[in-house]
């Protein structure tokens, strides 16, 4: 079977280009640039070209996948179309691909990502194993793909954007959170609302729904039709929780209260408080899996304890790039708002008397347009921040939008907006101390020159 790919480089979709690969089916694709993932899967065998022609496009094809950030008028697409060569949708592809395993799957406005992680690798290190597709690179395997066709499950990341996660219908699922973003798609809170209840009440009834507690409005509307249960980092009144935090030689040690019992002094090495209720989520799904394969309490408890003890992380995940005397650098995907907070919150838990300088790479116009006020709220939580200008990924500039939305309405004066030239000369005039880069977009590739750059500051 031939298959190509268009977007191949997105997250989602090089997790399935490495399942059919894995699969044995030929394997090429598209994408606009070259990046860090894309030469990794040409190291793997997948060619990849970069030029939107239709020669590119192999006529012979059994299957074309593409990521909607293809925009309409692309010329591949477009051939594809014309040509009448089967065309599915990335998360039409996933749908098929996992429709026979037991899905696990995680939803929500954020730590969706991080979640996921954790359950494949607690999934992945126990005896019972599994397949995963995950929207960022699990730093334990490198990769955000797990090939294992003798497990029932697969742990899958279920993506609200274009209402991708519809077309999963998991064993058991979790919703982290349901927050206002992709209005381009949605409009409104109602309709977001609306599609996290469906996916909601496609978990399998003999399965788990696994909630984020206090999210009231989910609860009304589908805890009569689903497994309902809730998890939260320290509400006594959910169902699966945990107390007793605290850090010592930079883990975090936790009692965690599930359904059956109490297990003491968790340990997690992977840093954040956000994390650690995300590890709530993850330690009760893996839980119940492994309760469904027979396992007792005793052996679920060790194989928990083990997994999330070496649980190594999500890059640009709350990823620490440079950590010495002096000088912290740390890598955050955080696009939204709540994710920001969230991170700047778990740093400062951890780094209470520390100066932190934010760079900040908005995504997408829409997204600029509106969550603006709540931008600036969150950065606010900085000491000193420079915004870089909107990443734009698929869309077309808006009139009037632009990264000085944001920049007005932060109210504190340590504050710039820059181009990526600009920055480094701004950094070595700083001299910060404890930089966090936050964004969806291209920062990432600015990560390695910031980490030089802080640096070489040292040197001088």
């Amino acid at each position: 079977m031939k298959v190509y790919f268009l977007g191949i480089g997105g997250i989602g979709m090089s997790a399935i280009a490495r399942y059919c690969k894995a699969k044995g089916y030929e394997v090429s694709g598209y994408d606009r640039t070259p990046s860090p993932l894309t030469e990794q899967l040409e190291q793997e065998g997948i060619s990849i070209n970069y030029d939107d022609i239709a020669e590119n496009v192999p006529a012979d094809a059994d299957l074309v996948i593409y990521t909607p950030a293809i925009p309409e008028n692309s010329v591949q697409l477009n051939f594809v179309r014309s040509h009448n060569i089967p065309l599915e949708k990335r998360s039409v592809a996933l749908g098929h691909i996992t429709a026979d395993k037991k899905v696990l799957s995680v939803a929500g406005t954020h730590g969706k990502t991080t979640t996921c992680g954790m359950i494949a690798h607690i999934m992945n290190t126990s005896p019972v194993g599994c397949s995963a597709f995950l929207g960022g690179i699990l730093k334990n395997t490198g990769s955000n793909f797990i090939f294992n066709e003798n497990s029932p499950y697969v742990v899958a990341e279920a993506d609200e954007y274009d209402r991708s996660f519809l077309q999963l219908h998991p064993h058991i699922s979790v919703i982290t959170s349901i927050d206002e973003d992709h209005m381009d798609i949605y409009k409104t809170y109602d309709n977001l609302h609306g599609a996290f209840e469906q996916f909601a009440l496609q978990t399998d009834k003999d399965g788990m729904l696994l909630v984020k507690n206090h999210l009231n409005r989910l609860e009304e509307k589908v805890k009569h039709l689903t497994p309902w249960h809730t998890y939260s980092l320290s509400d006594t009144e959910s169902d699966n929780y945990i107390w007793n935090i605290r850090i010592s030689k930079g883990s975090y040690y936790f009692d965690y209260k599930n359904e059956e019992c109490v297990w003491y002094d968790m340990q997690m090495k992977y840093p954040g408080i956000h994390n650690a209720e995300n590890a709530v989520a993850a330690l009760t799904v893996c839980n119940h899996a492994l309760k469904e394969c027979g396992y007792g309490l005793k052996e679920r408890e060790q194989i928990l304890r083990q997994g999330l003890l070496t649980f190594e992380g999500m890059k640009r995940r709350l990823d620490f790039v440079l950590r010495r005397e002096g000088r912290i650098l740390v890598d955050d995907y955080a696009h939204h708002p709540q994710e920001i907070a969230s991170t700047i919150e778990s740093l400062r838990h951890m780094y209470p008397d520390k100066h932190f300088t934010g760079i900040f790479q908005p995504h997408l116009y829409t997204r600029t347009r509106d969550l603006a006020d709540g931008f600036a709220r969150s950065l606010e939580q900085l000491d000193t921040v420079i915004l870089l200008p909107v990443y734009p990924a698929r869309e077309e500039p808006i009139a009037g939008v632009d990264s000085h939305m944001i920049l007005r309405r932060i109210d504190k004066m340590d504050k710039y907006l820059v181009t990526k030239q600009q920055l480094f000369p701004l950094l070595e005039a700083l001299e910060p101390e404890f930089v966090i880069t936050f964004g969806a977009g291209d920062i990432d590739r600015l990560v390695g020159d910031i980490a030089k750059t802080l640096n070489c500051i040292d040197d001088e």
